[in-house]
């Protein structure tokens, strides 16, 4: 899996390149942000979104779809992506900005 994430890496590091590197580290950090407060103020039953098994397996194929520019979706990310949006249906992110939110916690 190194190889995955240099690839995310390099991928991230071009597609930060392309825009403003601060804006997207704010627009990342925000999301993550977003998605942890969001999770906090639901139910304590309810366990965090970022840290649940669905969403950490989804690692792998989050860091594919990020270097592939959305190309490449596998199916822990597609599970992921589903578990989050049920979880916090009010969430206004679209598949590359979830992605990048997984691979960022």
């Amino acid at each position: 899996m190194p190889i995955v994430r240099t690839l995310a890496f390099v991928s991230l590091f071009g597609f930060a390149a392309g825009a403003s590197a601060s804006s997207f580290v704010v627009t990342t950090d925000t999301l993550v942000d977003a998605l942890a407060a969001t999770i906090d103020t639901s139910s304590n039953a309810t366990s965090s979104v970022v840290d649940n098994k669905v969403v950490l397996a989804a690692r792998d194929d989050a860091a594919s779809f990020v270097a592939s520019q959305g190309a490449v979706r596998g199916a822990h990310l597609e599970t992921a992506l589903q578990h989050i949006r049920a979880r916090m249906p009010a969430l206004q992110a679209d598949d590359a900005q979830l992605a990048q939110a997984i691979l960022a916690h």
